[in-house]
């Protein structure tokens, strides 16, 4: 007895036929980031990655028109790219039609992942993206980039890579910075090194006396040092959700423009709070513009 075999599904030839995503992208691309199957399907764990890409594109795309609106053209630098799924989104949706020298650079240090975007680049004809193999630090000394640069990002990046992100964006004179911060490690740290001497200068102490709020702790007081930093730069800050906790703990968006505000206090709160939690020593790292304070 003869099996009928089974017709396997037609790959979609719309974006439209899968309800997740947006008009006018690439099937084609969204496959080769895994993002779709080769059948055209999303599954969970793709589902909630392309939700967290939508979303911070939501914000992006209007501080993308502000700029070009201004410019005639648009920089943006990707920190901690990993496999560039942010980029290659952004790039579809926004840069793909434009002829004006817009460009999208990745900065990744696993240099696989450099290679393996740069040849989807290509392949996908993206003339407007490049991918370098530098840590976040290195690019922002590199001759590879331009001196300005519109719009910073960095997803995940991951404990002082944000920082260095940071660092980078006022260095290159940033308009805009849109930052996820992830796995902030390194303040902790010093709270720790530090506690047998803070824990007699001040009842708030108690705050991160324990282990397990010495960790959560300087993952919270980590970000309101950079919020406090990007002021101290005339920058105006907002912070909010990136997603629903459902989707990731690690879910803080930063998102920093360029006004050219009042400096001296949120200098001032700056140097208060390091001196307050003992964390003097990382003034090089959480810095105000230089004759704020």
């Amino acid at each position: 007895m003869k099996h009928s075999k089974q017709n396997k599904a037609p790959l979609p030839t719309e974006v439209t036929d899968i309800p997740e995503i947006k008009p006018g992208q690439s099937v084609a691309l969204l496959q080769e980031l895994h993002i779709l199957t080769r059948d055209g399907k999303l599954n969970q764990d793709s589902r909630r990655k392309l939700k967290q890409v939508y979303h911070l594109y939501q914000f992006i795309e209007p501080l993308l028109k502000e700029v070009l609106a201004e410019k005639g053209s648009v920089s943006l630098v990707d920190h901690g790219a990993g496999k560039s799924y942010l980029g290659f989104i952004i790039y579809d949706l926004f840069f793909k039609p434009l002829q004006d020298g817009s460009h999208i650079y990745g900065i990744e240090t696993r240099e696989e992942l450099v290679q393996r975007s740069q040849e989807l680049a290509a392949r996908f004809n993206f003339p407007g993206m490049s991918f370098l193999p530098l840590s976040v630090a290195e690019s922002t000394t590199s001759e590879q980039l331009p001196e300005q640069i519109d719009i910073v990002t960095a997803l995940h990046a991951c404990n002082t890579a944000t920082d260095d992100a940071i660092d980078f964006a006022l260095k290159k004179k940033a308009k805009h910075m849109v930052l996820v911060p992830c796995c902030q490690a390194e303040v902790a740290s010093v709270l720790r090194k530090n506690k047998g001497k803070a824990l007699g200068k001040s009842a708030l102490t108690e705050i991160w006396r324990h282990p397990i709020h010495t960790r959560e702790f300087g993952s919270q007081i980590t970000n309101v040092l950079r919020c406090l930093q990007l002021e101290a730069h005339g920058y105006q800050v907002n912070v909010t959700e990136l997603v629903g906790w459902e989707h990731s703990m690690k879910n803080e968006l930063i998102i920093a423009t360029y006004k050219n505000l009042p400096r001296r206090r949120p200098a001032e709160r700056l140097q208060e709070v390091l001196e307050t939690v003992g964390l003097e020593e990382m003034s090089h790292r959480f810095y105000a513009e230089q004759g704020t304070v």
